[in-house]
């Protein structure tokens, strides 16, 4: 019986080792490849997944401006009782996606923030409206104030009142209070606003406060009319000088079992105010801007879509702006 040498027995541990260094080493190379396949293929997924949700999105509003065109042909009066009304329903595109919902609301059927201006001046019947408004929806004065005052500082305006001639005077001394002030136009001082969320921050404003006046009030980049077709009571009684709420929802209640208004006389005929200058309804029975909101459903996540359309007499709608969120 020979001995082994001590030469020959390191040499076995080396290689004993040397094999478990390149096993181990393998495994951490498949290891990541898996990794990385894994990775890759949820990638592929999520962007199938993306485009998919993107598609749907598209068609929704694309069944909405088809929708809004097809109304318009058929009817001058804007209603709620059109197609256009109806809620938005696509089938999923494929596996892994899942259908579109949406609905289209009737923007001039609320108060419109932007008629806080007209002519590039403060309007104070609409200053007016706004602050009752503010106080049929129980938002507090203060607050109805301050939104106020943030719409007016977006937008340019001219002092004085609407078709003041200023004096000549050539001199601007770059106060309001200068004779020749009323010339020249004050900046805005803040951004644009688009929807009623860009209203946070504002003091004594938040998510609880939009969701109350989501239902009544509107940002629109044009002065617009009320729809009396598709106004809330709250919306009716703020805009028409002298219209308690209660008249209004009786005139809400007599509209939705089908007697529209055909036209503003009739509309102005039904109110029963003989007192109120017919200058002073702004009220109409069409309707121009809509805002289309609806999500696509994954089974993963929901793709929401937010937008705004313009419809116009004689062209498809146009998209004004649209916001895409998960």
């Amino acid at each position: 019986m020979t001995a082994r040498s001590p030469s020959a027995a390191q040499q076995r541990g080396m290689a004993i080792i040397s094999a478990l260094l390149i096993a181990a080493v393998v495994a951490v190379i498949a290891g990541g490849m898996l990794t990385r396949q894994t990775l890759f293929t949820r990638a592929l997924e999520s962007e199938q997944l993306r485009v998919q949700g993107s598609w749907q999105l598209q068609g929704g509003l694309e069944v909405g401006r088809q929708r809004l065109w097809e109304d318009r042909q058929r009817d001058v009066l804007t209603r709620p009782d059109q197609a256009w009304a109806r809620p938005i329903q696509l089938a999923a595109l494929g596996p892994g996606s899942g259908p579109f919902e949406g609905r289209l609301e009737d923007e001039q059927g609320k108060f419109n923030l932007r008629n806080l201006l007209a002519n590039d001046r403060l309007d104070p019947l609409q200053i007016e409206n706004f602050q009752r408004l503010c106080a049929l929806l129980g938002v507090n004065a203060a607050v109805g104030q301050r939104i106020g005052q943030r719409v007016i500082a977006s937008y340019p305006r001219l002092l004085g009142p609407e078709g003041a001639a200023p004096a000549a005077s050539g001199l601007h001394s770059g106060r309001e209070t200068s004779p020749d002030a009323a010339r020249k136009p004050l900046l805005a001082r803040q951004p644009m606003l688009r929807s009623l969320d860009d209203l946070l921050g504002i003091e004594g404003v938040d998510e609880q406060l939009l969701a109350r006046l989501a239902p009544f009030v509107t940002i629109l980049p044009a002065n617009t009319w009320l729809n009396g077709n598709t106004a809330s009571a709250e919306a009716l009684a703020a805009t028409v000088p002298g219209l308690t709420l209660p008249r209004a929802r009786a005139l809400i209640a007599e509209r939705d079992s089908g007697q529209w208004f055909i036209n503003q006389g009739d509309f102005i005929n039904r109110l029963r105010l003989p007192e109120v200058p017919a200058d002073k309804v702004r009220v109409g029975i069409t309707s121009e801007w809509f805002r289309l909101q609806g999500q696509a459903r994954g089974e993963r996540r929901r793709v929401r879509l937010l937008a705004l359309l313009h419809r116009s007499e004689d062209n498809m709608p146009r998209v004004i702006w649209s916001r895409v969120g998960v």
